[in-house]
């Protein structure tokens, strides 16, 4: 760890952080919250930003900065499989959000891992600019936050080396507890992934420190270097057909380290992530996942009560297709496909066995274009997205899932759409009913898991989920 580096903690009683509604310590995990101060450098670019990602850069302005870092590690030591999963939290919502964490803790905790939280940006810290009104750490509980201060978010990449470099601390010595991490998976969603792009562009090949890249939920081009991300998109129309976040930056091909990219139907058309399209490298995958949204009903709900020990039923009931999002009607029913969940979770443990030295992640198919200006994408005779991950909710349908066409409220358009077939429909397409519709959905998971974007430990529970949910008799 960097000796100029001070870390405070952990913090006695309970961090702000909205983790789910479930007890980590009976899951055998512990939860705790650490402090950590220092001299933050902004960075510049030195020549020009191309569209190959292949940005130049050097440190500018220093400031101080006390911000926070939230470990939650297995309690038993000998649980611990040395991978620490690094998320820049989303602060889009004006507060510290986690939706890595929503979307993976069940494969972070079967398998050992640990996760770290980390309060990167200013809106999450002091407040600021956002796109919506949570309430920040210092208003939250302005007793446990006073010391915190944050100069700005073009101090951000620096914040975030800053804590990878106190989560490599020497096992007894850090925020690991007796823990040792051995490698740093970093993570980021939504404008946290559009700012771990420039990370990686920029940033990464000077502080070299992670050991692997998540991007979920990108857009068409980086966060800016000196980070001002929402000013120049204050006049965002989240209703019209423009991408919200154009551009064509790439991750750069040359990186030093595995990158995944993971995209929704959302990310690629709405985002504007069909403009950074790219090529599978030695150390680049881009996935991309039809009939999934930006963010969903597990992500949105389920995810905040499955600890892993929900029945099919209950995990079924909690992940179907609401109407409001946080009080706020939606034009239709929200996206109810779990896919995303469960090919994340693959695309997590594909980074760790990649890291580990093992097979680099599977590559995998774009989803297919109707229309290239402006982007639309091709439906098959369902109404489904074709190409891309085939999961067995669009290859065993019994609805539209979409990334699109959603309203209601400023994020209304990131939750997508359910569309579910009538009977009729579904009588035609399984006339052998229950039996017939899980026998193909069986065929589909399984050769799912085959291509290695569904984990074979998720598959018992996908099926079971698949019966619980089952419209068919």
């Amino acid at each position: 760890m960097n000796d100029q580096i001070r870390v405070q903690g952990p913090i006695g009683g309970a961090p702000v952080i909205p983790l789910g509604q479930y007890d980590l310590g009976a899951l055998g995990y512990t939860l705790e919250e650490y402090f950590f101060s220092g001299t933050a450098s902004s960075y510049s670019l030195i020549g020009e930003r191309g569209a190959n990602g292949r940005w130049d850069a050097r440190p500018d302005q220093t400031a101080p900065f006390t911000t926070r870092l939230v470990t939650c590690r297995p309690t038993d030591p000998s649980r611990f499989n040395g991978t620490v999963v690094v998320e820049w939290l989303n602060v889009s919502g004006g507060l510290d959000a986690p939706p890595d964490w929503y979307m993976t803790h069940r494969h972070i905790m079967r398998e050992g891992m640990a996760w770290a939280g980390v309060s990167v940006q200013k809106a999450g810290v002091e407040g600021g600019a956002s796109l919506g009104a949570g309430i920040p750490l210092k208003q939250a509980d302005q007793m446990r936050y006073q010391a915190l201060s944050h100069p700005g978010d073009a101090f951000a990449f620096d914040i975030f080396t800053q804590a990878g470099s106190v989560l490599r601390a020497p096992s007894g010595a850090g925020v690991l507890g007796p823990l040792a991490a051995r490698h740093l998976i970093a993570a980021g969603a939504s404008q946290s992934a559009i700012f771990l792009v420039t990370y990686i562009n920029a940033v990464d090949p000077l502080v070299g420190l992670y050991d692997a890249f998540l991007v979920h939920g990108r857009g068409g081009s980086g966060a800016p270097i000196n980070g001002d991300f929402l000013s120049a998109r204050t006049r965002i129309d989240v209703t019209g057909d423009a991408p919200l976040f154009s551009g064509s930056e790439q991750i750069r091909d040359d990186v030093r380290v595995p990158v995944l990219t993971i995209q929704s139907e959302t990310d690629v058309i709405k985002l504007g992530g069909i403009g950074a399209r790219q090529p599978d490298t030695e150390r680049i995958r881009l996935w991309e996942v039809p009939g999934a949204a930006h963010f969903d009903a597990y992500g949105l709900l389920a995810s905040q009560f499955d600890d892993g020990r929900l029945s099919p039923a209950r995990l079924a009931e909690l992940n179907a297709p609401l109407s409001e999002i946080m009080g706020i009607a939606t034009g239709s029913p929200i996206n109810a496909g779990p896919q995303f969940h469960y090919v994340i979770q693959a695309a997590l443990a594909a980074l760790e066995r990649w890291v580990e030295g093992g097979a680099p992640a599977p590559q995998a198919g774009r989803m297919e274009l109707a229309a290239a200006n402006p982007p639309r994408l091709a439906l098959d005779e369902h109404g489904n997205v074709k190409g891309g991950i085939r999961t067995p909710w669009l290859d065993a349908p019994t609805a539209i899932l979409s990334g699109l066409g959603q309203e209601g409220g400023t994020f209304g358009f990131l939750f997508g759409t359910t569309r579910p077939f009538d009977d009729a429909k579904r009588a035609a397409l399984y006339p052998g009913g229950r039996r017939d519709y899980l026998a193909r959905f069986d065929a589909a998971a399984q050769a799912a898991v085959r291509a290695g974007f569904l984990l074979a430990s998720d598959l018992a529970e996908i099926m079971a989920l698949a019966a619980a949910a089952c419209p068919l008799r």
